[in-house]
């Protein structure tokens, strides 16, 4: 009798055991949360979770627990790919946000497809993210091919710049980014006089001896705040005031902290992430943002947030479809695909056949003092494909 009723509770909690695995519903973010990256890295994971907050009373109706499972790429496309693949492995997680560099989206994102994993990016702008047809990839952003020409338009038409030096940072962002804009500068009838490409983090001082040979009216650089910061740096500790022009890699608050205050002028940057004073919605975001975190939105953190509610909005929504059961990951990649997605800071998300989004934003910001400004925004829409 005594065997009877152990087995009887045994079986009991496994079967509880069982019902609690499959009411738990996970979606991960891939991005930096550690090294010099980390600072646009963990925006984009407050503003997943911060996503995740407010859509659990959703899932919780639906009888789902909900949570956000955040992976450390350090910016690697090594580490990214080894975490694609234990997120693959657990079977509660229908989907991912991330990740800050195309570089890392890439390879992560192919291991990802075999599990029909759908991944939503706030910040990939290389145009092979998308250009490899995949049907697990996906971006709220705009491409290199929009950025690049609204970055030679700024160069030559705001700027009046007659020469550019041009540099990356050997990444496929970077190298993606600047080859955009040096063919546009090109077509305008902007000069090169120089193009090159660069890992060095510390010591610039080669690259400043050719840049005041050169005596350009401009200086492009695809690459990240962190590397970029200190180039600037050194580069105004040098005496060269030329305006510096970037991407998205350079929306980050710690960008004016390297370069320091009195350096952090003549400085602007093309950006799929928003200002928050541009985004009418983020009054409410920002002060949730600073409350949950105890930390300052930026334009990442805003992109983090509204690509997780697409992600859990895609997940919802293939639910529903699903009798209000957990859906597969393949009816969540498809909802996502398919869906128009409504209620985000940066405005209705519907994707194309490849996962660019349809109509996308970019914005021009100044650096005037370390401060961010915003210069000027521009419409765009992915090629036809």
């Amino acid at each position: 009798m005594k065997k009877t009723a152990l087995s009887l509770s045994v079986l009991a909690a496994l079967a509880l055991g069982t019902a609690s695995a499959q009411t738990t519903i996970k979606i991960a973010s891939i991005s930096p949360l550690s090294g010099g990256q980390s600072n646009l890295g963990t925006q984009i994971r407050n503003g997943a979770q911060l996503a995740v907050n407010e859509y659990a009373p959703q899932f919780k109706k639906l009888g789902f627990d909900l949570k956000l499972i955040p992976y450390d790429d350090q910016a690697d496309p090594a580490t990214g790919t080894a975490a694609a693949r234990k997120i693959a492995a657990d079977n509660q997680i229908l989907a991912v946000v991330g990740t800050l560099n195309s570089g890392v989206a890439i390879p992560a994102s192919a291991a990802l497809a075999p599990s029909n994993l759908a991944m939503v990016s706030p910040a990939n702008t290389a145009n092979q993210v998308t250009d490899r047809g995949l049907a697990n990839m996906n971006r709220i952003v705009a491409r290199d091919d929009s950025q690049g020409p609204a970055g030679a338009n700024f160069i030559a038409g705001n700027l009046k710049a007659k020469k550019a030096y041009v540099l990356n940072d050997k990444t496929a962002y970077g190298e993606g980014l600047a080859g955009e804009v040096e063919k546009a500068l090109k077509a305008k009838g902007v000069s090169i006089v120089g193009s090159e490409g660069t890992e060095e983090k510390s010591d610039f001082s080669s690259i400043i001896a050719k840049i005041k040979l050169t005596r350009p009216d401009a200086i492009y650089f695809g690459g990240i705040y962190n590397q970029i910061g200190v180039f600037i740096k050194q580069l105004r500790g040098a005496g060269i005031t030329t305006p510096v022009v970037g991407g998205d890699g350079l929306d980050s608050s710690e960008l004016p902290v390297i370069v320091g205050k009195a350096g952090a002028n003549n400085i602007y940057f093309t950006t799929v992430a928003a200002p928050l004073e541009a985004l009418p919605a983020a009054k409410v975001f920002a002060a949730n943002f600073q409350k949950s975190f105890n930390l300052a939105p930026q334009g990442f953190g805003a992109f983090g947030y509204d690509a997780a509610k697409v992600t859990l909005q895609g997940i919802l929504d293939a639910a529903r479809a699903n009798n209000n059961k957990a859906p597969s990951r393949k009816q969540v990649q498809d909802a996502i695909r398919k869906g128009t997605f409504k209620g985000l800071l940066s405005g209705e998300v519907s994707f194309n056949s490849v996962g660019d989004r349809k109509a996308a934003t970019l914005y021009v910001m100044n650096v005037k003092n370390g401060e961010f400004v915003l210069e000027t925004s521009l419409p765009v829409k992915p090629p036809k494909n």
